[in-house]
């Protein structure tokens, strides 16, 4: 799950099959207690007729861990972050940094740095498509060095500049559980 509308999706499915729960966040899921196979069953297919997946294995469940740690950063980015990404995810799920590194890696096939780097061109995309702030206001809200730095990641994964892609009527925008 990466947004609150998501959540609220699986809220209401919880309500729905009638299990009872202790809490939702991004990503996690807390029962209250252990649900039967049939009920297990029966929910892991709902919900991915919304689009979920329910998670079990403890590697997939880090990923999703990891991926939700990232969003959530960068969608609550507002300048000069104070702790770096690889602190935040190690320390959010008391592993040590480069086994989560070389997990995420094998599983998904692009590097954690990778993963982060689409995330935020996805919301500069967003904040772009808003036209509420300028490029060197993004470039400092989502932590870029300068705006050119940001300019070229843009281009080098979109292909075509900010300007470019602010001018395009067709603003295309990936969702953020889709990369």
């Amino acid at each position: 799950m990466v947004c609150h509308r998501c959540i609220e999706a699986v809220k209401s499915l919880l309500q729905e099959h009638h299990i009872p729960f202790s809490s939702i966040q991004l990503g996690t899921v807390t029962l209250d207690s252990e649900i039967s196979t049939s009920s297990k069953n029966q929910l892991a297919g709902d919900l991915s007729g919304l689009g979920f997946e329910l998670l079990e294995e403890p590697k997939s469940i880090l990923i999703s861990k990891i991926k939700a740690i990232i969003i959530k950063e960068i969608q609550q980015a507002e300048g000069e972050r104070k702790v770096n990404f690889s602190q935040l995810i190690s320390s959010g799920l008391q592993h040590d940094y480069s086994y989560l590194s070389r997990l995420f890696s094998l599983v998904e096939g692009i590097t954690i740095e990778k993963y982060i780097s689409k995330q935020k061109i996805e919301k500069v995309k967003e904040l772009l498509s808003y036209e509420e702030l300028n490029l060197s206001e993004i470039a400092y809200q989502l932590d870029y060095s300068s705006s050119s730095y940001l300019s070229s990641q843009f281009k080098k994964e979109t292909g075509m500049s900010p300007s470019e892609f602010k001018n395009s009527r067709k603003i295309s925008r990936v969702s953020l559980d889709s990369i």
